[in-house]
């Protein structure tokens, strides 16, 4: 799983500390917003249950779009 930029205190801080880090996110994400813990729940159900079983070696982007901006 590749979680895009997902609103967190860490991610709160970087926000404080670097000028329009909000902006180009929220500007280059298609769904408009930051990630929220609970957008990675569904994949990692999947992940970890029988559904995915012969899945190896590939990324899941979690990001809102981000990754095909």
């Amino acid at each position: 799983m590749l979680p895009g930029w997902i609103d967190t205190e860490l991610t709160q801080g970087a926000r404080d500390q670097v000028p329009g880090l909000d902006e180009r996110v929220l500007a280059r994400t298609p769904a408009g917003r930051w990630g929220a813990p609970s957008d990675l729940a569904g994949i990692a159900v999947f992940l970890a249950g029988s559904g995915s079983d012969f899945i190896t070696g590939t990324a899941i982007p979690v990001d809102g779009g981000y990754s095909i901006s």
